[in-house]
């Protein structure tokens, strides 16, 4: 089995200051959640192998601070297939994972994270800005993953983190 953490970037800013989409930052709740939702993944003992984020700056800044709240010592990789990426491409950064990794986080954008957890598992899971989707893929090798070929392990988002605590 393979696991798949997928985590839709953080709440980001919609400054008009900033020339495109790509250089949005994360806004201020974005900042307290994105470190929130690291500090679960580490209390959940779910720690990812590496972490591959898009380069855009609000999906960087998440990974940053995910990975700083929960201990992350593995590598953070940025892959620029993931910005603005279909279920289809996101397949393809699936796919280039070496099988020695066995739990994986991707950090970033939808619809195509929405796409890609209807392809893996079936049903249409809504992911709000900072959200994270557990999926356990079926087979020994990432290439392997493919349609309905994952099983959805559990969903949580910042908001239910912020009623529970």
């Amino acid at each position: 089995m393979k696991d798949l953490l997928i985590m839709r970037h953080a709440k980001s800013s919609w400054d008009s200051k900033y020339r495109n989409d790509f250089e949005r930052p994360l806004n201020k709740r974005g900042t307290k959640d994105a470190p929130r939702m690291g500090e679960f993944l580490a209390k959940r003992e779910a720690l990812p192998d590496i972490i591959v984020s898009s380069p855009a700056e609000r999906a960087k800044l998440t990974a940053t601070l995910v990975g700083d709240a929960c201990g992350f010592d593995g590598d953070l990789i940025f892959d620029q297939r993931i910005y603005e990426a279909a279920a289809s491409q996101l397949m393809e950064v699936i796919h280039d994972i070496p099988d020695e990794v066995d739990t994986v986080m991707l950090i970033g954008h939808n619809p195509g994270f929405e796409e890609l957890i209807e392809l893996l598992c079936g049903g249409n899971l809504r992911m709000p800005t900072g959200a994270i989707a557990y999926i356990e893929a079926w087979g020994s090798s990432w290439q392997a993953v493919a349609e309905q070929t994952g099983t959805l392990q559990w969903f949580v988002t910042p908001k239910l983190l912020k009623k529970l605590i």
